[in-house]
């Protein structure tokens, strides 16, 4: 590895290591506007300069030139700091002065530059351009006159969102950023275009004026829009959630957040519940906890251990467990958490685990996508398979054609092919170093196509230890692509039942909970009385005959397991509306009023009681299972078996983002392909 001094410091550092990067590593603070470490280095901003020896007399762009053996690099010379207040005076030639009305403003890398690098006055007098607004769509606001064109957001929706959409207009002083056709943004991913712009020229429409940064308070939480358990940071003023914004975590989500994750937060004060609600006469009417909790009771002795219990997809660990402990004390165990009937052998977790991994799955070589529309289902895990492509990976797909942002060979739709795959896949993974498949929800409601995956694992060497590789590390192949961020913390839990949702129906319960399940087929439970405990007034809601009003991710401390077995924790950043009320303090209450007091009083006596029983959700971390599959019989499947994924709609996936504006906006618009038309400002 090269040596390199920094201002008179020797360091080593990694072989194509750029200046900049060599400076960061010594310490050095290196101002910058273009460049970004996980896109392609433009050094079209020239804010990075510093002094090389041996080199040109004069700075250079520290961002674009390699780092070398023997090189002297100075970061803090006269002519460094004369240099970079040049640039500075020349981004700010054209850019308006609108800090104090600026919806960027304390949270603008240029504001910030500028006190730090800049000069204390502008020799420029001349008129400044100004550049009409662009249209990119129901979640991005512009403000192109602030443009310094850095294009981050331009190599963003190249590289990393693979929807090229963004791109540079006109030459000289007449360039302009524009989404091509000034048509909506269509991918999943647009907001980050957001915190990746410099300025003030990209906005988050929905939060624009909405606050300013030091009026928030900033909380650590889980996402829970999909599996993935993307890091996220909620600002919170007094009670309402304003944005949501992603945490750096580089082994689940980078420092990305898809659309649903930051513009679902506005669905999270509408269409809520805040007070029990009773059915009488075929409707709903407003009722006391105390009234709603001894119909229950009344209910429930009757039901002689009839009783069961299906969670939603936004449960936290916390409410599953202390629904299941209330269940066994009214001796029952019917459990289920995949309430759109999915049904598919959990007795080895490792067999329905992503066990790659987030970050594993981009090294591998060559992948199979069985069932699975990775851009909608876990749109981050699709970001590392494009890197995958980018490193040279091929990519089979058996379900119906869609765009996933890289090239796919497919192979059809019939899921009998897993039988039969063609040679040309064969011969891909019998030359790759790290084979994997990736099986999706559309997949395993088939019978039979998990037992037909899992058959898979042999002849397509999914699973190797460290010794073939020849990497020191073992590689499992093996995905299940979940949906549902509870799925994996509902399985560590036992919350399924052999036979799913079907087996609980076949048992016809008399006391039915709904822990949050708005997805669930009520028709099929006609003869059950039906208790809702969740936050929205959807689905699960207008079947019940009780609403029992809970609390939303936001609103309550919870544990979340991702598809990958990653124990996740997540903070609470307001309170529940109303009378609303967490959903483990929902269920302790009515355990007295039933008898059957459950055996803690409050969450950290809970949490110690689900640590004592489930020791795995007692540190936060890769939970490690055993691969032992089930011997499934891999029988065929017919021939002509179609797919279908399992989101038609990508905005419109739970309660929260039912209930969103924006949500509803972007899939009225980029979805369903419905025209708006803009007001002028």
């Amino acid at each position: 590895m090269p040596k390199v001094k920094v201002d008179g410091v020797e360091i080593e550092v990694p072989q194509g290591a750029t200046v900049l990067q060599a400076c960061e590593m010594a310490g050095k603070e290196i101002p910058r506007f273009c460049y970004h470490e996980r896109l392609a280095i433009a050094g079209n901003c020239r804010m990075c300069l510093v002094e090389v020896k041996p080199g040109p007399p004069k700075p250079q762009a520290s961002c674009a030139l390699p780092a070398t053996e023997g090189q002297e690099i100075f970061t803090t010379t006269p002519a460094v700091k004369k240099a970079r207040e040049g640039v500075m005076e020349f981004l700010l030639i054209n850019h308006p002065l609108d800090c104090p009305i600026c919806d960027q403003g304390g949270e603008c890398d240029l504001q910030d530059q500028a006190m730090a690098y800049g000069r204390g006055h502008n020799r420029y007098d001349e008129n400044k351009r100004a550049v009409t607004e662009k249209y990119m769509g129901p979640v991005v606001k512009t403000v192109m006159t602030r443009c310094i064109h850095c294009t981050r957001c331009v190599r963003f929706v190249q590289q990393v969102a693979g929807v090229e959409e963004i791109g540079a207009i006109n030459r000289g002083e007449n360039m302009e950023i524009t989404s091509y056709l000034e048509q909506a943004l269509t991918s999943e991913l647009s907001g980050n275009v957001v915190d990746l712009c410099p300025v003030g020229a990209l906005l988050s429409k929905p939060y624009s004026f909405e606050a300013r940064p030091w009026e928030l308070r900033k909380v650590p939480a889980i996402d829970v829009m999909d599996g993935v358990g993307t890091n996220i940071r909620l600002d919170a003023r007094q009670r309402e959630v304003m944005r949501a914004l992603p945490r750096l975590n580089e082994d689940v989500n980078e420092e990305w957040a898809h659309d649903k994750t930051r513009h679902c937060v506005d669905g999270l004060l509408r269409n809520r519940l805040d007070r029990p609600w009773l059915r009488e006469g075929g409707k709903l009417r407003q009722a006391g906890w105390d009234e709603a909790f001894a119909r229950i009771a009344e209910v429930a002795r009757g039901a002689q251990g009839k009783v069961a219990a299906v969670a939603g997809d936004l449960l936290d660990v916390e409410t599953m467990f202390a629904a299941k402990k209330l269940l066994a004390s009214l001796g029952s165990g019917r459990l289920e958490g995949r309430q759109t009937g999915l049904d598919y052998d959990f007795a080895n977790l490792a067999a329905v685990n992503f066990n790659t991994g987030i970050a594993g799955v981009e090294t591998a070589d060559a992948i199979l996508l069985v069932g699975t529309n990775p851009r909608w289902e876990a749109p981050l895990v699709n970001t590392r398979i494009r890197k995958a492509v980018k490193a040279g990976a091929r990519i089979f797909a058996i379900g119906p054609e869609v765009d996933l942002s890289y090239p796919v060979e497919r192979l059809g739709d019939d899921l009998s092919l897993l039988g039969n795959l063609p040679q040309a896949v064969r011969d891909a993974f019998a030359g790759a170093a790290r084979p994997a498949v990736i099986v999706g929800a559309g997949a395993l409601k088939v019978p039979g196509a998990q037992a037909a995956t899992l058959a898979l694992v042999g002849p397509l060497g999914l699973v190797r230890d460290a010794a073939s590789t020849g990497t020191g590390q073992g590689w499992n192949g093996y995905n299940v692509l979940h949906t549902a961020a509870s799925r994996m913390g509902g399985l560590m839990l036992g919350f399924a039942q052999p036979g799913g949702i079907g087996t609980i129906a076949e048992a016809a319960p008399k006391l039915l909970f709904l822990l949050g399940a708005d997805e669930v087929d009520l028709d099929r439970f006609a003869g059950s009385f039906k208790v809702y405990v969740g936050h929205h007034g959807d689905r699960g809601a207008a079947g019940a005959d009780i609403v029992l009003p809970g609390a939303a991710y936001s609103e309550k401390h919870g544990i979340y397991v991702n598809l990958e077995g990653r124990v996740q924790y997540s903070e609470r950043a307001v309170d529940p509306p109303g009378d609303a009320r967490e959903d483990w303090a929902i269920l302790r209450a009515l355990s007295d009023v039933l008898g059957k007091p459950l055996p803690f009083d409050n969450f950290h006596q809970l949490r110690d009681a689900l640590f004592r029983d489930h020791p795995a959700f007692a540190q936060p971390g890769l939970v490690a299972f055993d691969w032992s599959p089930p011997s499934l019989d891999a029988g065929a499947i017919p021939k002509g078996t179609g797919i279908t994924y399992p989101i038609a709609d990508f905005y419109l996936t739970n309660p929260i983002a039912r209930s969103s504006p924006t949500m509803q906006r972007c899939s009225a618009e980029i979805v369903h392909g419905r025209d708006f038309a803009e007001a002028a400002e």
